[in-house]
């Protein structure tokens, strides 16, 4: 117990590695059961009798919100918390069953086993990594000085709870692998899989050389077929949900909400002496970095604002696709590869006609046509023809090589001439070019949707809910002009709803339910939900008539394989030894030679997977033929 008292210890990075780690093991628990519970229990649940508190389960949940903010540095969505709980609680649950068996075998970690493992020849990595040096070299000096420093007592405290139950889960499993026996045929069988190679001579009777005309299929053979095939044809409880969705999106006023906002930082930027990286740190939805861009990457823009502006120019707030967003332009730098912007018409195909209307386009253009609304009109180029031929910024050599080489050798504000590729006939304006990267910093704000938004869609929810339950659900939603959507049957421990996702809600609310069962409102990720249990398929085995097609091709195929058993035990009994003799008895057959295989997985040359015929050809004595497999 000295020893134990003087390891406490370790430098800041060591502190801050045994800390997160800490903070992972102890991460566990959760479940949406406080609403079904009303909060007027202190316990949330019990596993096997053990009770687990609110304030338990409330501080893993804390725990774990911690943990993720630390990993991505910011705050966690309130849209991914059922999903957290329902993680946290399986968490709870794992570790509470691993500590009652644990404790049912007396399973034990001693301090001295603790020390030996921390002060032991290999560490734990964990407590390793931050006492490696650039060349990968351990330095356990460094080590065993921080371990006794005894500013570093707490963190060492929590990394001998680390190391305490990560011992006990190891003895856990090692008891338990114990427990499980291996015979000599498993062994023998591993063997010969990885061990013995075999090529094979075969004879394969095809289930196609037995027409459906030649099996005669009576009601009884299917009723017989049916009847000791019973487990085939069980049916697990299902269920199938109708709802309406309301997702979580953005409207104009939050998009203008957002720009306000990024409008007033670069406000403060233009007279504040802070550094734009300190910005980036208080009002950026992404990490800050330096980065160097080509002028494809804007929108458009944006681009237009950086090819005007100077170094050193606050640039925005610019709609892109993240967001908005508020460069710092620093700097520009050449490229290797140029850049232009250009706008097209394309007539497709190559005949004299596609040409000739081609020029006549051309000759409107050069006599002060309107380019954009004749490439809206004429272009066959569906991409860029509903924005007037618009092609944005793209680099030498992305395009066909004839309309690149029109693009970067002609001036800007040129008609050309028709140019002609594989498409057809492009008539081509370029509208700029540049020869330069572009070193800047950026600040991002997504658009997304506000609370006051989420508010009123959960508000629109909620009163579908109450109306659908006074009145009916579907005559309300076409009376409100929302869409009712259907889910296909799922099972009770589906991990997903198709169209709704994983939501363990919706699923105890599915199989707790009668039919017209109307939900309130659930929330989701990035949408709210109103859902209504539309049909109930209770587990049972399916009806003999309902199955009877499937049943009757099960049992054509069973006596087409009797078929080809019974003429292989024909040719089997006419060549005696001599496989090659097989054609001679029966023309329709198929022979062939696997080439060299073992049975490691299953699989066989020219055959397919297939255990049966390893299991014979393993066992086979050499040059000897087999009975039919």
């Amino acid at each position: 117990m000295a020893m134990m008292a003087r390891m406490r210890s370790l430098a800041p990075a060591f502190i801050l590695s045994v800390g997160v780690l800490f903070v992972l093991f102890m991460v566990i628990s959760d479940s949406s059961v406080m609403q079904a519970l009303g909060g007027r229990s202190n316990d949330v649940g019990s596993i096997n009798g053990d009770k687990i508190s609110y304030q338990e389960f409330a501080s893993d949940v804390d725990k774990q919100l911690e943990n993720m903010k630390s990993q991505n540095s910011k705050d966690v969505d309130q849209e991914q918390m059922p999903q957290i709980r329902d993680q946290v609680w399986d968490a709870v649950v794992t570790q509470k069953l691993v500590a009652q068996q644990i404790e049912k075998f007396g399973i034990t970690v001693s301090d001295d086993e603790i020390r030996d493992i921390i002060l032991g020849d290999n560490p734990p990595e964990f407590l390793k990594k931050s006492f490696i040096d650039s060349t990968g070299k351990f330095n356990r000096q460094l080590y065993e000085s921080s371990l006794f420093n005894p500013q570093n007592q707490k963190a060492l405290i929590q990394a001998e709870e680390f190391v305490r139950q990560n011992r006990l889960s190891e003895k856990l499993q090692s008891l338990l692998l114990a427990s499980i026996t291996v015979s000599d045929a498993d062994v023998k069988r591993k063997f010969m899989d990885q061990n013995i190679k075999m090529d094979v001579d075969y004879v394969l009777i095809g289930l196609n050389l037995f027409p459906d005309s030649s099996v005669k299929v009576t009601d009884d053979d299917l009723k017989a077929y049916y009847n000791n095939n019973t487990d085939d044809y069980k049916v697990k409880a299902q269920r199938k949900l109708k709802y309406v969705l309301f997702p979580e999106r953005a409207t104009e006023g939050d998009s203008v909400n957002v720009k306000k906002s990024l409008e007033l930082v670069a406000s403060n930027l233009k007279s504040d002496t802070a550094s734009f990286k300190s910005y980036v740190n208080i009002y950026s939805s992404q990490p800050y970095k330096k980065d160097t861009v080509d002028i494809s990457t804007f929108s458009e823009k944006a681009a237009d604002e950086i090819l005007k502006a100077k170094p050193g120019t606050i640039i925005g707030p610019v709609a892109e696709r993240e967001g908005y967003v508020l460069y710092n332009y620093i700097a520009s730098v050449p490229s290797k590869v140029p850049y232009a912007k250009a706008s097209h018409i394309l007539i497709t195909g190559s005949s004299d006609s596609s040409y000739q209307l081609a020029m006549k386009i051309y000759d409107e253009l050069k006599a002060g046509g309107d380019f954009e609304k004749l490439a809206k009109e004429y272009s066959k180029d569906p991409g860029s023809a509903q924005k007037g031929g618009d092609l944005g910024w793209f680099a030498k050599g992305r395009m066909v090589k004839e309309f690149s080489d029109a693009v970067f050798k002609g001036s800007i504000g040129v008609i050309q001439k028709p140019v002609k590729t594989n498409y057809g006939y492009h008539i081509i304006i370029v509208t700029g070019k540049t020869d330069k990267k572009f070193i800047l910093e950026k600040i991002v704000n997504p658009i997304e949707p506000s609370a006051t938004t989420k508010d009123e869609v959960y508000n629109k929810a909620k009163d579908f809910s109450y109306i659908a339950n006074k009145n009916d659900f579907e005559k309300e939603a076409k009376l409100m002009n929302y869409r009712i959507q259907e889910t296909p049957a799922f099972l009770k421990d589906a991990y997903t709803i198709p169209g709704i996702g994983n939501n363990k809600r919706v699923l105890q609310f599915a199989f707790d339910n009668d039919v017209n069962s109307i939900s309130d409102v659930i929330r989701l990720q990035k949408a709210d939900v109103v859902i209504m249990v539309s049909d109930i398929i209770e587990e049972g085995i399916k009806p003999f008539e309902e199955v009877k097609n499937s049943i009757k091709v099960a049992v054509i195929r069973e006596k087409k394989l009797l078929q080809a058993e019974n003429l292989a035990k024909k040719i089997k009994g006419n060549i005696g030894n001599d496989i090659t003799k097989a054609k001679e008895v029966d023309s329709r057959v198929i022979t062939g030679t696997t080439g060299e295989f073992t049975g490691a997985n299953g699989f066989v040359p020219k055959i397919g997977r297939d255990y049966a015929f390893i299991d014979e050809a393993q066992e086979l004595e050499l040059n000897k033929v087999s009975e039919p497999v």
